[in-house]
């Protein structure tokens, strides 16, 4: 799938319309997972890219801009081709989603040969982090591991004893579970690493409940967040053992989860309850713009688009050397207003940000979120000291 935007009242009015107009002055290339299960996450990444360029006016540093978008489905290896098209046909200026973190993974070696400035607005993969860091690769989103590192000591200051964890068996699913242990210091009863894909779940809770332990910790975003909630509320466990998690919940899955989920505790860096101007005007936005909740993925790439306005008008809209523009994209990092907050960029590229406990509640025969608390602050990723940028 690939799909043009060329950004302007129209064009940004109508979504994902194919547009035919004229050459923009600065061209970007969107990719991420635009079909399948997990297609909800690229989907409210690119809407909350469009959303900031379309309040943007369809500009970056008042220079029009264009927006080319290809789906990933998942596979490294349609990564990597999409990047190829990107680089040597369409000729972008900068590439921003960058898919899940098999698919950054398989892309990361081109972007660094290439120079090209590049904005995930989902994957922090640890080895991209540390060893394997590169000047022109920016994490809008987060370390991956960073928001299960609050879990682990978030359950750590709940005086856990013994947690249960499961993932997917892929990069971003074993750095969250190296997160979480990282600080929590209980014993770990059940660690359990299931395909990428998989939707029954019902081998595994039973071994977790064999296990007996007093906390769960557990990363399934999208579709297959969905199927372990529900499998878990119907043997019981939901609600009978403290359920943590980091990326399952957001408003999609939340959607689908209802009532399932109340009660879970979940990590995070953004939501939408977050008290900063910035963030109500994007959640207002965001909702008026297309008629439902936004979710940390649609707020990490809002982000990437304002970053990028910061950086363009560092430039006075001449993006032609590579190396300059990623220089404006650093300093960019910690001028900018972002929803979140405070934010820079650390000295790999990795956002330093804050992490917060939130919580699933019963709102008015609805479910809601609520702010437990802000498990760290500012806090930097594990790997920094191994990157030599």
């Amino acid at each position: 799938m690939k799909i043009r935007l060329q950004l302007g009242a129209l064009a940004a009015s109508l979504g994902l319309m194919f547009s035919a107009a004229a050459q923009a002055d600065i061209k970007i290339g969107f990719s991420g997972v635009m079909s399948g299960p997990q297609a909800s996450l690229g989907q409210d990444q690119l809407d909350g890219f469009m959303l900031g360029l379309e309040l943007l006016g369809g500009k970056l540093g008042g220079q029009p801009a264009q927006v080319i978008v290809e789906d990933d489905q998942l596979k490294p290896d349609v990564g990597v081709q999409i990047l190829q098209k990107f680089l040597e046909r369409e000729k972008v200026d900068a590439v921003v989603g960058l898919g899940f973190s098999n698919v950054l993974m398989a892309q990361s070696r081109r972007i660094k040969d290439t120079g090209i400035p590049a904005l995930s607005t989902n994957a922090g993969p640890a080895p991209l982090a540390g060893k394997m860091c590169m000047p022109n690769l920016f994490v809008m989103a987060w370390q991956n591991d960073a928001a299960s590192e609050a879990m682990g000591q978030y359950a750590q200051n709940k005086g856990y004893k013994r947690a249960a964890l499961i993932t997917s068996n892929y990069q971003a699913g074993r750095d969250k579970l190296a997160g979480f242990k990282r600080f929590f210091k209980g014993e770990i009863v059940s660690e359990a690493y299931t395909q990428l894909g998989q939707l029954d779940y019902s081998a595994e809770i039973s071994n977790i409940q064999k296990s007996n332990p007093d906390v769960i910790f557990a990363f399934y975003p999208g579709g297959a967040g969905v199927n372990f909630v529900r499998q878990m509320k119907q043997v019981g466990l939901m609600g009978k053992i403290p359920f943590l998690s980091d990326s399952m919940i957001d408003a999609n899955t939340l959607g689908a989860m209802k009532n399932d989920a109340i009660g879970s505790i979940y990590g995070m860096h953004w939501g939408k309850v977050l008290d900063n101007a910035k963030n109500k005007a994007f959640v207002e936005a965001y909702q008026k713009r297309f008629k439902r909740e936004p979710t940390e993925y649609a707020a990490n790439a809002f982000d990437a688009a304002n970053l990028l306005d910061a950086a363009v008008k560092k430039l006075n809209g001449n993006v032609s050397d590579r190396k300059a523009f990623v220089q404006a994209i650093k300093d960019a990092g910690s001028e900018f207003e972002s929803v979140r907050g405070d934010f820079k960029f650390d000295k790999n590229n990795m956002p330093i940000v804050d992490y917060h406990a939130l919580e699933v509640v019963s709102e008015g025969g609805d479910v809601g979120i609520k702010h437990l608390e802000t498990v760290f602050k500012g806090h930097r990723d594990a790997y920094v000291g191994d990157c030599s940028l």
